[in-house]
């Protein structure tokens, strides 16, 4: 199916993923691991208090992540809205709910940081278990976004085993936040689930930025808009 899309709308929506990826992965997987003790409280306490700045770029780094997700959305349905309305409205509606989620987190950090500067040392260590709770749940509405997207991708002369490796990693998604809750001990097992999913987001952020940057023979300025298509 040969749909017509600009390649500066390809090419944003590239950038606003990646943007997404790399706000969420600084911030959950690298600043809070240093600023949060998830077995002791009053560490979590120190923690926050002496790496007070470290802390406040955690807090931006998610409320990065929640306008890069928004964005991402609605850039997203721009992109495939000639391929399939629905779909993409889908992936807009899932995308924007997933940000809600991260947006709640944000505020649960900030209000963590507060706690712990006015000398709090319960409620740090409470509102980040909140926090990493929303990632889980918010997890169920990111693996349906990936499920739509992955089916407008086999509709929109993108290669198909792209569009597989989101349908099934967005259902590994889906699956992951109800093990998170049911099995808590999963562990590993639990992380195997989205595997697909971070293969098909990978190829999909490049795949976005070079059909984005691409130059063809014909002038990029032109207001002819090019096909979808690697």
């Amino acid at each position: 199916m040969d749909q017509r899309i600009a390649r500066p709308v390809a090419r944003t929506t590239g950038l606003l993923y990646l943007a997404l990826g790399l706000a969420g992965m600084a911030g959950f997987l690298l600043v809070r691991p240093q600023v949060f003790d998830p077995t002791d409280a009053a560490a979590t306490a120190a923690l926050l208090v002496d790496h007070e700045p470290l802390a406040r770029a955690g807090v931006a780094l998610e409320l990065a992540t929640v306008v890069s997700q928004a964005l991402a959305a609605l850039w997203f349905v721009r992109l495939f809205r000639p391929v399939d309305a629905f779909a993409a409205s889908a992936v807009g509606a899932l995308g924007m709910m997933n940000a809600v989620a991260i947006l709640g987190s944000t505020a649960a950090l900030g209000t963590a940081l507060d706690s712990a500067l006015a000398g709090d040392q319960a409620a740090p260590q409470l509102l980040y278990g909140l926090s990493e709770n929303l990632w889980a749940a918010g997890a169920a509405f990111f693996g349906l976004w990936l499920i739509p997207m992955g089916r407008l991708v086999l509709r929109s002369g993108l290669p198909r085993v792209l569009g597989w490796f989101l349908v099934v990693g967005g259902a590994g998604y889906l699956l992951q936040s109800f093990v998170t809750f049911l099995v808590p001990d999963a562990g590993p097992l639990a992380e195997l689930l989205v595997v697909p999913a971070t293969v098909g987001e990978l190829w999909m952020i490049g795949l976005l930025l070079v059909i984005g940057f691409r130059r063809d023979r014909a002038d990029d300025t032109t207001t002819t808009e090019p096909a979808l298509r690697p």
